[in-house]
């Protein structure tokens, strides 16, 4: 594989396999995905992701070291944390200032402080974010169904008129917005098991219903267009059956919940005001609360996230101190009135929620300590500006990861890094195929499942090496 693949070429590599995946026949089950297994017993219905776009820092959150005061004239080497530490809820374990909320309620799930991301050459945050939603390394020669597809392909709809696969907050017309799309897909499985995308919570409903103006006759006038353009278009000319058939599956399924109650559930203005308030301190807080409320009508995946947009959110190459503390205020009380409201109505205990990011961040080291790569950006030896205070660089080797519900401990800490730079991963390493096959164990999909593709089995994880972290989950 190249790893000095650069942007273009992730583009046009990955537009090449969505038009080979097109012409792929129905994926054959693999003669290893139901046979000779014992059925797993599922300690999760529902998952929730909360995705930290952009890289956050894990000396900064939920893995804190020595905090230096900012001064003009420290040396970069010498900042490790710009946030004093604070307890939490567990004895002897500290986050960072500005995450109480989150901190008093880690008695109901599980700290990971030891995620190692991929080396995949030169750092990409969309390269890194379509490893850490497939678990495949870009590019592949088939367009590669991400983790909720699998989901929602695997175990179906709890709710049929609620989509299986939702994605909450992301715009694709920011940024990278081309690299994005290529793991906003299910591939082969189809476009049923794709993502039903909402890029703003507060319009959550507008995803549901006709654009306003606009009769359901019209409406259904210009849906019958749609598909005569798909018809003309490479999903007609190049498509397989089953992709047309799921395409046709997935458009059924859309009429479907425009005209039923379930839809009232996208409406956040139906959330009683005490509780809205709660969530209300931006996109990223309304978007927690619209999956609290799809979750409660039967959704199977979920996807929240601060949004990828370079030099924005948690991508702090300059400014980082100042744009962390407005971060941690954006997600510190929404995750934890998200858990509070799922245990308190009895649904946390079958509902996963993971609280993770692409990678983490470190003032000197691009990569990881022995495997460095070239530097994106200029950190000074001397900083003499807040800006360069909390300014970091891509770190691969020691990144924090939060779960909770759906059959995971409470109150238990896995990993640990070094509390002296470089802050890498010195206990206990994960990597993304185990957390994928511990998420598929949870909701009692097998690690042999998998689809004849291209004539060979396409497994959940790579070639199905996957192996369930059975540290992380509660027995019994």
């Amino acid at each position: 594989m190249n790893t000095q693949l650069n942007r273009r070429d992730f583009i046009k590599k990955t537009s090449a396999a969505a038009i080979a995946t097109m012409g792929m026949g129905a994926p054959l089950a693999g003669l290893l995905s139901s046979c000779g297994t014992d059925k797993i017993p599922a300690t999760a219905d529902s998952v929730i992701l909360l995705f930290m776009a952009g890289g956050m820092a894990h000396t900064e959150t939920f893995d804190p070291k020595k905090y230096t005061p900012f001064r003009k004239g420290m040396e970069s080497k010498e900042v490790l944390s710009t946030f004093p530490s604070i307890p939490t809820a567990l004895d002897g374990i500290h986050f960072s200032e500005g995450l109480e909320s989150i901190a008093k309620i880690m008695d109901k799930g599980t700290l990971i402080r030891s995620y190692v991301a991929a080396d995949l050459g030169h750092i990409l945050h969309t390269r890194h974010q379509y490893h850490f939603h497939t678990c495949y390394e870009p590019p592949q020669s088939v367009v590669v169904p991400h983790l909720g597809s699998w989901i929602s392909k695997e175990l179906g709809p709890l709710n049929p008129v609620i989509p299986s696969f939702i994605n909450i907050g992301q715009r694709f017309s920011v940024g990278e917005g081309e690299e994005l799309k290529a793991f906003h897909s299910a591939g082969f499985l189809g476009s049923e098991h794709g993502p039903f995308l909402i890029p703003d919570p507060s319009a959550g409903l507008d995803s549901v219903r006709p654009p306003i103006g606009m009769s359901t006759q019209r409406f259904e006038s210009r849906n019958q267009l749609y598909q005569d353009l798909i018809s003309a278009g490479a999903m007609g000319e190049y498509g397989s059956d089953y992709q047309k058939e799921s395409l046709k599956r997935s458009m059924e399924q859309a009429y479907i919940l425009l005209n039923s109650p379930e839809a009232k559930a996208f409406d956040l203005s139906q959330e009683p005001k005490e509780s809205y308030d709660k969530y209300n301190n931006s996109k990223f807080g309304l978007g927690c609360l619209l999956a609290k409320r799809l979750v409660d009508q039967g959704a199977r995946y979920i996807t929240v996230t601060s949004e990828y947009e370079p030099f924005k959110g948690w991508d702090t190459h300059d400014n980082g101190h100042t744009r962390l503390t407005e971060m941690k205020k954006m997600i510190d009380s929404p995750i934890a009135q998200l858990i509070s409201d799922l245990d308190e109505s009895g649904k946390l205990d079958r509902t996963l929620v993971i609280v993770a990011s692409e990678f983490s961040r470190d003032m000197l080291t691009e990569g990881r300590p022995g495997l460095k790569v070239k530097d994106q950006v200029e950190v000074p030896d001397i900083i003499e500006d807040m800006k360069n205070y909390g300014m970091h660089r891509h770190f691969t080797d020691g990144c924090s990861m939060l779960m909770f519900g759906g059959g995971i401990k409470k109150g238990h800490v896995y990993g640990k890094t070094a509390d002296e730079r470089p802050c890498k991963s010195i206990e206990n390493p994960i990597k993304i195929d185990s957390i994928h096959q511990t998420v598929y164990h949870a909701l009692g999909i097998a690690p042999e499942t998998n689809y004849e593709i291209e004539q060979r089995p396409f497994f959940t994880t790579p070639d199905g090496h996957g192996k369930v972290e059975f540290d992380l989950l509660r027995k019994g």
